[in-house]
């Protein structure tokens, strides 16, 4: 409080008294942002959806399961926040799918890292010897892995928006490749969770 008197007497002006600068009214730099903050914050609405969730409140669930078993092949648009996609995730999983999570980035061709050995170069460092170790299809190595009770696997593609026309197109035609794959590709963002078949995508169908 001392040093606050002080800077009041540097900042006073000669001509007034101690009296006269003691009445002063000082205003705070804090309290006027607070003011601000307030003004502010009094024009902003909340909805049942601020509180609960988008994909709590709109009831697709059933048609969102529909649309997977019709089309095989989803594209899924959803906020940038995340969190939404999870829960359409889990109905799957209810429903007895085992999942295959993949980044689009890195990926390289899609149908020889799926569907063919593909060959991997380890750092060899300068010292050792240049060396090629090949892994076994992704799809069909999880889908010989797969329990008897499982009712199929879901490529889930993360960050699919990078891979281009033709590498969407064979996502869209991988389940007619493999009957019991289902695809799920993040092709985007968007103000709610929404969804479109692949194949209206990647440009296979003509859109509705």
């Amino acid at each position: 409080m001392a040093s606050h008197a002080v800077c009041i007497q540097r900042v006073a002006p000669p001509c007034f008294g101690a009296s006269q600068v003691n009445k002063s009214k000082t205003v705070s730099p804090f309290s006027v942002s607070i003011t601000r903050r307030k003004r502010r914050s009094s024009g902003v609405r909340c909805s049942l959806v601020d509180f609960i969730g988008g994909d709590l409140v709109k009831p697709d669930i059933g048609r969102w399961l529909d649309d997977v078993e019709k089309h095989k092949a989803i594209a899924i648009y959803a906020p940038h926040e995340g969190g939404y996609e999870g829960r359409y995730l889990n109905r799957l999983k209810e429903q007895g799918y085992y999942f295959l999570d993949i980044s689009a980035r890195g990926l390289g061709d899609p149908e020889t890292t799926l569907l063919n050995p593909y060959p991997v170069c380890p750092a060899h460092l300068g010292k050792q010897p240049i060396a090629r170790w090949y892994y076994p299809p992704e799809v069909d190595y999880r889908l010989s892995a797969l329990p008897p009770n499982a009712k199929g696997l879901v490529v889930w593609v993360i960050e699919a928006k990078v891979l281009s026309k033709s590498e969407l197109q064979f996502l869209a035609l991988l389940p007619s490749l493999r009957p019991n794959v289902r695809v799920v590709a993040e092709c985007g963002t968007w103000r709610k969770f929404m969804w479109k078949p692949l194949a209206e995508i990647a440009e296979l169908v003509p859109q509705e």
